[in-house]
């Protein structure tokens, strides 16, 4: 099977590569080959071009047809209007990574399932990324395009740290000082280790039911933020010091920080996966946290950063407790 990633290098992207790999795949990469050698995977084939430059990448892909497309890094409507341009009667299967993020928010009932409405009136990614699967729909009602949209949740690997703040956070913990949890703490979040997401995604390939669908794919596994928290801390050695604040109020701070939160992790989302493990068997999430705590602490560790703290965030950090009326606890 031959298979293209557009990007290829992230977080979830690098992990669905190595699986491909191992299951003997000949797979593509199309970047700008610019990519931290971090979650470098031996035997991808790569040709470079920026995919936003439609007729630079139309040279390169010429001569190539393609079992399966997989585009990771499509983020508005006209990313995918230039994806589906470019791919047009180039594959079988065009795989969108979407986001769960544009389920309903927050979700009138739980768990989500893949027939909950879109609608994040908080969140513009979300928005665009709903906007781009709409994109999609059309191309395959007009045209036939081939498409699968695959919606992610939080998606974490050992050097993505899933906290607020992210190894900053982490590193407040280690050095004793406080850090800030969106909320009480006590709301429902899912966090999915990139390897178990990968066997979902990669078992969808070639899958002529899964044509005109779209699949969620997560973990089984439910934990609060403060569970989330608690389980990094432990694997720290350490006793955290947890500020609880509003994630309103951390919108007022920071903009961008705040979108996420109230478009995304300040409500409790539980995800129902019955639709893809119905087509791909094999998925059987097996990774708790508490592993891919372990996993990413040791990481960090042995990776001796010489900046694992980012002085902004570090300082809006201070900024917020400083302000907010309340004792770490």
């Amino acid at each position: 099977m031959k298979v293209l990633f557009i990007g290829g290098t992230g977080v979830i992207s690098s992990a669905c590569s190595a699986l491909a790999i191992a299951k003997g795949m000949e797979l593509y990469h199309l970047n700008r080959g610019k990519s931290s050698d971090i979650r470098k995977v031996q035997g991808v084939k790569t040709l470079v071009s920026d995919v936003r430059n439609l007729e630079a990448t139309q040279k390169v892909l010429q001569g190539h047809t393609f079992d399966v497309v997989v585009d990771w890094i499509s983020f508005t409507a006209d990313h995918i209007r230039n994806s589906i341009q470019l791919f047009s009667g180039k594959t079988d299967q065009f795989i969108f990574i979407s986001s769960a993020s544009a389920y309903q928010t927050p979700p009138q009932q739980l768990p989500v399932t893949e027939e909950t409405p879109l609608d994040n009136p908080f969140w513009q990614y979300s928005r665009d990324k709903i906007a781009c699967e709409k994109v999609l729909q059309e191309a395959y009602q007009k045209n036939g395009f081939p498409i699968t949209i695959v919606r992610p949740s939080h998606t974490y690997d050992k050097t993505m740290v899933p906290l607020i703040g992210g190894r900053t956070a982490m590193e407040r913990m280690k050095r004793g000082l406080p850090v800030i949890v969106p909320g009480d703490g006590t709301s429902i979040w899912t966090l999915t280790y990139n390897k178990d997401f990968a066997v979902g995604l990669v078992g969808l390939f070639g899958k002529k039911e899964a044509i005109n669908e779209a699949y969620q794919i997560t973990s089984d596994e439910w934990l609060s933020w403060n569970n989330i928290y608690q389980i990094v801390a432990a694997e720290l050695g350490v006793t955290p010091k947890l500020v609880h604040v509003p994630s309103k109020l951390i919108a007022q701070y920071d903009k961008d920080l705040g979108d996420g939160l109230l478009g995304d992790k300040s409500h409790s989302m539980i995800f129902d996966n019955s639709k893809i493990k119905s087509l791909v068997p094999d998925f059987k999430p097996q990774t708790p946290f508490r592993e891919g705590a372990k996993e990413m602490v040791a990481w960090y560790a042995k990776n001796n950063f010489p900046k694992k703290i980012e002085p902004s965030i570090d300082a809006l950090m201070d900024r917020i407790i400083d302000d907010f009326p309340y004792t770490a606890g």
